[in-house]
């Protein structure tokens, strides 16, 4: 099953791309694998997958010892400042950066690790109270203060839409999150890069490459449903 659930959807990658006009080498797919146990992950992993998305540190820390070496590890839930630490060394990307605090303590404990961490801005476009995140008027002065940090290197976008029926009430989400790069970019900030536009989920991630993502993080559209019961 998971095979067919994969193939599906990186079928679906394939037609969205097509059906916007872009190259589908431009979309990379995270397997959001939170929950799931390391055999689902190696399952996937022998199907050509090498990019995973985990929301809980322990959890991640723990698959990152048991997984071949050349996975990607994608931090995509929110991230407590007393947790940086055991991460900053190990992920290929953190999605989730929604304040300066935070951000100060990644840039505190990647110098200790000598290492730069790449990091997209949560930028709450949908304004949901329930939602982490940067708002929309605050943004530019977020990323010009997190430009100055040494260890750390702004490389894009995140944002969560509301889980709909209708993917199609997101697309203005989408396209607005699109929009604050392209505002961005024209700053020329130092030290920032915001080709990375994550968006999309397992039910609305067409919709987002139509309106420019760059990474869909696909859960549910891959592994089935979870069992939030039996935590990996």
């Amino acid at each position: 099953m998971l095979k067919e659930r994969l193939l599906n959807v990186q079928e679906n990658i394939q037609n969205a791309c097509k059906k916007s006009g872009r190259n589908e080498n431009d979309v990379t797919l995270i397997a959001v694998s939170k929950t799931k146990p390391v055999e689902i992950l190696q399952e996937a992993y022998d199907l050509g997958v090498r990019i995973f998305g985990e929301n809980k540190v322990q959890e991640m820390t723990q698959k990152y010892e048991l997984m071949p070496k050349d996975v990607q590890w994608h931090f995509i839930g929110h991230l407590q400042t007393n947790k940086v630490k055991y991460i900053v060394d190990k992920v290929e990307l953190i999605h989730s950066v929604d304040s300066i605090k935070l951000a100060e303590t990644i840039e505190k404990e990647a110098a200790k690790k000598n290492c730069v961490v790449r990091i997209l801005v949560e930028v709450n476009v949908s304004q949901e109270e329930s939602k982490f995140g940067v708002k929309e008027e605050e943004l530019l002065s977020f990323i010009e203060k997190v430009s100055n940090f040494k260890h750390i290197k702004v490389e894009g976008l995140m944002t969560i839409a509301p889980y709909t029926e209708n993917p199609e009430e997101n697309r203005p989400i989408f396209s607005r999150l699109h929009q604050l790069s392209v505002d961005i970019s024209d700053k020329n900030i130092d030290n920032v890069n915001v080709s990375i536009l994550s968006m999309g989920m397992t039910n609305d991630y067409e919709v987002a490459i139509e309106e420019g993502a760059t990474f869909v993080r696909v859960g549910t559209g891959i592994f089935g449903a979870r069992d939030y019961s039996k935590n990996a």
